[in-house]
């Protein structure tokens, strides 16, 4: 997993999801949810091969600007544990607390296009 710590750091990230997709994983370091949620996303990751999705995660406790300003960068509302799957820097797919889990992670890797 790649930390987010910084705002240089998630422009880097989203810059990246311009040339193919990126998860972001927003974690709380207090919330025992989100320790399931990182054992799933850690799981996720071993098992990841090169062409899948990098995971960067941020600490929304601790980089609370990151965090922010993933939520107002995406459009997406702040939850905690949060997945969400970038491309082209808009949100393809995100899923919170018991729902971030890495076989949803691997099925959601490549979004598809609207229906």
């Amino acid at each position: 997993m790649n930390d987010l710590t910084s705002l240089n750091e998630l422009d880097a990230c989203l810059t990246d999801s311009e040339q193919r997709p990126v998860f972001i994983f927003k974690h709380s370091t207090a919330c025992p949810i989100s320790s399931e949620a990182y054992r799933q996303v850690a799981a996720y990751v071993a098992a990841a091969a090169p062409e899948d999705p990098p995971v960067y995660m941020v600490q929304v406790i601790e980089d609370r600007p990151v965090s922010n300003q993933i939520a107002d960068a995406l459009g997406v509302a702040h939850k905690s544990p949060q997945i969400i799957l970038v491309s082209s820097r808009a949100a393809a797919w995100t899923a919170s607390h018991y729902g971030v889990r890495a076989d949803k992670m691997k099925e959601n890797a490549v979004p598809r296009p609207p229906a």
